[in-house]
């Protein structure tokens, strides 16, 4: 099996026929039919079978196109790690980020290090924390930035930012509460109809319980975007880590942050402790460390 065979199977899958994969790889049809019975042939079971219009996967067809795109895409990273280490710091950063961070703090990093390195260049990858953590155990991803809490091994962790959670809301929501000041307690927030970043419903529901509290949740989702523009739409309070509020469009949406220190947000960068820190990734990571700030928590009153 060679990575030629496995690009030519990969082929056949997506174009769904022999004969549309031949014209995508400019072969003949009798040579790629024959390089995908030779598959077969070596594995000894059956990868696809042909159907009225197109192929149809068997079971060992879709375990193999699984594990040959991972394969193929493992392949490509290593060409560009080499890349890497031919041309220094002229290559590709591959960046996972949260889209918290995606659409908050990060486009003013990357224009900083921009500036600084100007032949870097970046593929990133939004996706939520868990799925970036799979990406760079499969070695997808150069870094990762992502937020706590999660639960992982094998990382090596930088700490970036530490926030708190804000209350968004109307107005009508926080005098209901009784919350005429600035910060808002558990206690107040429990009254309110809430509208929860999935990621914060186990810690936000854990410490509602540890002071005998029981949250309401009008919405679950799983983006801080989509939390803060309900909230914008009179829907209930959403709750949204700080660097988040820039997602908030209505001038009449206060900003109440959330006075519990159990339920503090810390940004991290991330990458895996055994792959190799490419050039790229080592010289924006310290670049990262040097924006780090201790504390980026909201901390101005609430708008009205």
């Amino acid at each position: 099996m060679e990575l030629k065979q496995l690009n030519e199977f990969v082929t056949v899958v997506k174009e769904g026929t022999i004969s549309g994969a031949a014209r995508k790889l400019n072969l003949s049809q009798p040579p790629l039919s024959a390089q995908m019975k030779q598959l077969e042939e070596e594995f000894g079971c059956l990868l696809f079978e042909r159907g009225p219009r197109k192929i149809i996967l068997t079971e060992a067809g879709r375990l193999l196109y699984e594990r040959a795109v991972t394969l193929l895409e493992l392949a490509d990273v290593t060409r560009k790690e080499l890349i890497d280490c031919r041309d220094g710091v002229t290559g590709a950063l591959r960046l996972g980020v949260i889209s918290s961070v995606g659409s908050s703090l990060l486009p003013e990093w990357i224009q900083g290090f921009h500036a600084q390195n100007p032949a870097v260049r970046f593929e990133l990858f939004e996706a939520n924390t868990y799925q970036l953590l799979e990406q760079l155990h499969t070695n997808l991803l150069d870094l990762a930035i992502i937020r706590t809490p999660f639960e992982a091994k094998n990382l090596v962790s930088v700490p970036l930012c530490r926030e708190t959670l804000l209350a968004v809301g109307e107005k009508r929501f926080f005098v209901e509460a009784g919350c005429m000041t600035d910060c808002i307690s558990l206690t107040q927030l429990a009254m309110l109809p809430l509208i929860l970043y999935r990621r914060w419903e186990k810690p936000l529901t854990e410490a509602a319980a540890q002071d005998g509290l029981t949250l309401s949740c009008f919405c679950l989702g799983d983006d801080a975007r989509t939390a803060a523009r309900l909230a914008d739409c009179g829907l209930g309070v959403g709750v949204i880590p700080a660097s988040s509020r820039s997602f908030l469009r209505n001038s009449r949406t206060e900003i109440h942050p959330l006075q519990d220190d159990r339920l503090v947000s810390s940004i991290l960068a991330v990458h895996s402790q055994t792959a190799r820190l490419s050039t790229v990734a080592r010289l924006f990571l310290s670049y990262l460390q040097t924006q780090a700030e201790p504390d980026c928590s909201y901390s101005s009153s609430f708008s009205s």
